[in-house]
């Protein structure tokens, strides 16, 4: 279990953007060789353009030149979305541990937060 993850991303939360809904989500990812990446939500008066945490953290480490299959785990202080569900599966991340509402930390797979997800591109399928 990733708690040190969820930890962190609880305290990354704080530096949120989220001024609409008051809603601070914090994120962070470990790779496979150990780096750490964190995001935050951070909305916009036009509701649609606002990105969740989960997305920002993944975000930063594909601009580090991570890939599909690169992350190791992610550490979020609040269950993810659908649609960053789709996110956790198309990168193959192995560990999701998250703040449950009953405050226990979960730790599960994007495929059983996930059934049934969208396939991966060809350049990026799992072996």
């Amino acid at each position: 279990m990733s708690r040190d993850l969820v930890e962190r991303a609880e305290a990354v939360a704080a530096r949120a953007y989220a001024p609409y809904s008051d809603y601070l989500v914090g994120a962070v990812v470990r790779t496979v060789d150990g780096r750490e990446f964190e995001g935050v939500n951070v909305e916009n008066a036009a509701y649609p353009l606002g990105v969740c945490a989960e997305k920002t953290a993944i975000c930063a480490a594909v601009v580090a030149g991570c890939r599909p299959g690169d992350i190791a785990a992610i550490g979020i202080n609040a269950s993810p979305c659908g649609g960053c569900r789709q996110w956790l599966h198309e990168f193959r991340i192995g560990e999701v541990s998250y703040r449950g509402d009953d405050g226990e930390i979960r730790t599960t797979t994007p495929a059983a937060l996930l059934p049934d997800g969208w396939a991966f591109p060809a350049d990026s399928a799992p072996a």
